[in-house]
């Protein structure tokens, strides 16, 4: 008997969902945060901003299938290096790194069932990282006199900072996320969801030119974002 109790206590509470919340099949999500580097990224590319937005095909009132896209914009980042047996008289330039990533990725969303307007939920899934990053360092450049009416602006001619690319490449890898969140539902069809989730993504071997590793180009994240669900 205790199995039959169990199904009839499931179906109790699935009928005590609101109706539109069992046929509201498709939600939308846009929102923006900090997203925080961790692990050596951090300390050469630091922190910086994240842009997503998604769709979510509700299995049920208690599983969901979410597809999502997301622009993370990294800070750009100073980093001295050291050198050593320097030709004389040579001086050492700062270089900075600065990063973007985006990814594509799928998500299992779990929500508990519950009566009140604020919602938890945990969500986790597979995606696909796509990082380019641009390696510059100071220098300077002649810029003559000119006036655009498109800029708005006209300049006098003179030397002027210019940044001189040292190297531009990128990566694609996959990657896992999981986390967790809270939606607060405003009415029947929108709720303001608030989220957190670690990004693990595998980066491929760094070797130098003597075919020694250096190291691994994993990618380790934590966006925080806030908006909407509809």
């Amino acid at each position: 008997m205790r199995p039959v109790r169990a199904l009839l206590f499931v179906a109790a509470l699935t009928a005590a969902v609101p109706a539109s919340a069992q046929d509201k099949k498709f939600e939308v999500n846009i929102g923006g945060g900090y997203t925080f580097a961790l692990s050596g990224i951090r300390e050469y590319l630091g922190d910086g901003y994240n842009i997503s937005g998604g769709v979510t095909y509700n299995i049920n009132p208690f599983v969901g299938i979410q597809a999502e896209y997301s622009f993370n914009g990294l800070g750009k980042k100073r980093v001295d290096v050291q050198g050593d047996n320097l030709p004389e008289g040579a001086v050492l330039r700062p270089i900075y790194g600065d990063m973007n990533m985006q990814y594509g990725d799928l998500n299992l969303i779990l929500k508990p069932l519950t009566s009140e307007r604020l919602k938890p939920y945990i969500i986790g899934g597979v995606g696909v990282y796509y990082r380019p990053v641009t390696v510059t360092t100071p220098s300077a450049g002649y810029v003559p006199p000119y006036c655009n009416p498109w800029y708005y602006v006209c300049w006098g001619g003179g030397y002027v900072e210019v940044d001189q690319v040292l190297a531009s490449t990128s990566t694609t890898a996959t990657g896992l996320d999981i986390g967790g969140g809270v939606i607060f539902a405003v009415t029947d069809t929108v709720g303001i969801y608030v989220e957190a989730r670690y990004h693990y993504i595998w980066g491929a071997e760094i070797k130098d030119r003597d075919g020694y590793t250096v190291g691994k180009s994993t990618g380790h994240f934590l966006p925080i974002t806030a908006g909407v669900r509809f």
